[in-house]
C-alpha cells in the first residue's frame, strides 16, 4: 500500500507582537500547582480556530484521552477564528517573561510557529514527541522549535466529471482550460480564504524564480514582490473568463457551494471541506478532485504548542503525544477530514484508500505571513474589475 505523508507546511500567522492589552478568558486555574497536586492533571487546550475544531476536541479527542488517562481532565477555551490571537501572543509573552501560569497548557492555532520562533513554547524533539519519527522532517522544522504538527489540509482542484472527463494536470493546462471554458471557473478572494489564496500564489509562482521564492517563504522580502508583476497580469487577464465575468466568491465555502450547485464546473478547494462535503452529501457524486503540478497548489499543516510557562508540562506532553497516536489521527480524518500528520501506513486500510489519490508529495510551502498579507492586498488592487 502506498505510503502518503503530509509534506505540506504552514506559513506563520500574520500577527503583531502587541503590548498586553487584554487576555483570552481561560477555564484553567491561574495559580501554579505544586508537584503531585491534582491540579497538575487539570489541563486546558486553547483553540484558535473554528467550531469544527472545538467539536473535534470536545466530542472526540478529549473523551478518548480522559478514558485512556484516568485522573486527567481537559477543558477547552475557544477563541473563535483566532479573533484574539494578538492578545494571546501578548499574554504568552508576559507569562513567559514573568514566569507565571498563562492559564492554558496546549495551544491549537495558526500562530504556533510564530510563538515557537519567539521562544514562548517548550522546545520539542523526538524525545518528547515520539511521533516526530513518523512525520516528515521538513514538516517538523516548519513548526519551529516548539511546534507539533498534528493534522493538515491541502488545496485540491475539484471538478465535475459529468462535463470534464479529463481535468487539467498542470497549471498551464488549467489556465488554458479556464480561457476555453468561460464562466465555468472561479476562486474566492485571497483575503476571504486559503483556497483562493493558494490559486493566486500558484499563478504568481509560475513567474517567480526559485531563489526568490525560497526567501519569500521564510521571511519578509518586500523588494522581491516585483517578481509578482507578471503573475498579477495573468490573473487580471482571466477576468473575462471567470464566473459571471469576474465574480470572486467571499470565502472557501461560497466557492464550494457554487461548485456543488453546478453553477461552475471547476474550482480550487480545501481538501478537508471537500471530503466532508462528499461524506455528508452536500457535494454530488459526479464531483471529484485532482492535483496539478508545475507548480502545484500549496497546503498547510496545523500545529500544537505547549506554553513554556505552563506548570503542567507532563500532562500537556501526554495529551500532545496522544493526539498523534493512530487512533486519534483516525478521529481527525473521520470527523473533520483532516490529513493525518503521521504516515498513512500506520492507519486503517480504509483511510489509506481514502487518501490514496491525494499525493501530498507535490505540495509546496506557502508564503511567509507578511508576504501573504501583501499578496492579498495587491490582488485587491490589481485584479478584480480591471
Amino acid at each position: 500500500m502506498k505510503t502518503t505523508r503530509l509534506l505540506a507546511t504552514t506559513a506563520a500567522a500574520s500577527l503583531a507582537m502587541m503590548a498586553l492589552a487584554g487576555c483570552v478568558q481561560s477555564n484553567a486555574a491561574t495559580s501554579l500547582a505544586g508537584p503531585g497536586d491534582s491540579a497538575d492533571q487539570a489541563l486546558t487546550v486553547l483553540i484558535s480556530g473554528g467550531e469544527n475544531i472545538q467539536a473535534l476536541w470536545e466530542d472526540h479527542l478529549i473523551p478518548a484521552f480522559e478514558e485512556e488517562n484516568p485522573g486527567y481532565t481537559v477543558a477547552v477555551n475557544l477563541d473563535l477564528h483566532g479573533e484574539h490571537d494578538a492578545q494571546t501572543m501578548a499574554k504568552l509573552t508576559s507569562a513567559t517573561e514573568q514566569e507565571k501560569d498563562p492559564g492554558f497548557d496546549l495551544v491549537d492555532g495558526g500562530f504556533v510557529p510564530m510563538a515557537a520562533e519567539a521562544g514562548l513554547l517548550t522546545p520539542m524533539t523526538a524525545d518528547e514527541i515520539s511521533a516526530f519519527n513518523d512525520i516528515p522532517e521538513d514538516v517538523v522544522e516548519a513548526g519551529g522549535a516548539g511546534g507539533i504538527a498534528y493534522r493538515g489540509s491541502v488545496v485540491l482542484l475539484a471538478y465535475d466529471t459529468a462535463t470534464i472527463p479529463t481535468p487539467p494536470k498542470t497549471l498551464d493546462e488549467l489556465l488554458a482550460w479556464i480561457e476555453a471554458n468561460p464562466g465555468e471557473f472561479t476562486y474566492n478572494s485571497p483575503k476571504s480564504g486559503g483556497s483562493g489564496s493558494a490559486f493566486v500564489a500558484t499563478v504568481l509562482d509560475k513567474y517567480v524564480s526559485d531563489d526568490a521564492r525560497a526567501k519569500m517563504t521564510v521571511g519578509y522580502e518586500k523588494e522581491l514582490e516585483s517578481e509578482w508583476t507578471e503573475g498579477f497580469e495573468t490573473l487580471r487577464s482571466l477576468n473575462p473568463y471567470i464566473y459571471q465575468n469576474g465574480f470572486y466568491p467571499n470565502g472557501n465555502q461560497q466557492t464550494l457551494d457554487l461548485l456543488a450547485s453546478g453553477e461552475i464546473s471547476m474550482a480550487p478547494v480545501w481538501s478537508d471541506m471537500f471530503i466532508s462535503g462528499k461524506k455528508n452529501g452536500a457535494i454530488g457524486e459526479s464531483v471529484d478532485y485532482t492535483q496539478i503540478s508545475d507548480p502545484s497548489f500549496t497546503g498547510s499543516a496545523a500545529y500544537l504548542g505547549v506554553p513554556a510557562a505552563s506548570p503542567r508540562q507532563e500532562g500537556a506532553l501526554k495529551l500532545a503525544n496522544f493526539v498523534l497516536t493512530p487512533g486519534a489521527q483516525e478521529m481527525i480524518v473521520n470527523e473533520i477530514a483532516g490529513f493525518p500528520a503521521i504516515s498513512l501506513d500506520l492507519l486503517s486500510t480504509d483511510i489509506q484508500n481514502e487518501f490514496a489519490d491525494a499525493d501530498t508529495g507535490n505540495l509546496r510551502k506557502g508564503y511567509f505571513s507578511q508576504m501573504g498579507s501583501d499578496l492579498s492586498n495587491l490582488w485587491d488592487q490589481e485584479v478584480p474589475g480591471q
